[in-house]
């Protein structure tokens, strides 16, 4: 994935009022991660991650909080956040649905599968649907190319899919 590329000087940063990187994660954050590091800037990829997984995405306001917290540029924060396909900079769905698109899995169908799912859910790759319960993406590899084709949903790994079993996947989810 490239970096975002946009003229974003005179965006506007919607906030609200309780910070996201709360007085708890900065002491945590101060205790665990860190004192791991030799410069606040070399600890900004655990930072960032520890911010999603608090918060499902990285909002602005989030970034900003963490350049703050790191003395960073904002820009520095952005630039690393797009760089990374791992960061989230809008929100996603409750569902993070990653088929991988792997040659294995490609060979064993991954291309039907993905349309199967697409068409089920009525959304694209890099989508999520209008309710906000699933979003759909595609992964370079998910390291189970013996059990090909697979899909990640949330962290939950299933092997050996079709369209038919992973539909039934897909109606167990809430």
């Amino acid at each position: 994935m490239a970096w975002i590329a946009k003229n974003s000087a005179g965006a506007t940063i919607v906030r609200r009022s309780e910070p996201y990187l709360t007085p708890a994660l900065k002491a945590k954050l101060e205790a665990d991660v860190l004192p791991r590091y030799p410069t606040k800037r070399a600890a900004l990829l655990p930072v960032l991650h520890a911010v999603q997984h608090e918060h499902h995405w990285l909002p602005a306001q989030a970034l900003e909080e963490i350049a703050a917290f790191l003395d960073l540029a904002p820009a520095q924060v952005l630039d690393t956040a797009s760089f990374y396909e791992e960061f989230w900079l809008n929100p996603k769905g409750k569902y993070l649905i990653m088929v991988c698109q792997s040659l294995s899995c490609e060979l064993m169908g991954q291309k039907g599968l993905l349309g199967k799912i697409s068409r089920k859910l009525g959304i694209a790759p890099g989508q999520t649907t209008p309710d906000g319960k699933y979003t759909l993406m595609t992964a370079e590899c998910l390291g189970s190319c013996g059990s090909a084709p697979c899909a990640l949903v949330n962290e939950v790994l299933h092997e050996n899919i079709r369209a038919d079993n992973f539909e039934r996947v897909l109606d167990t989810l809430e």
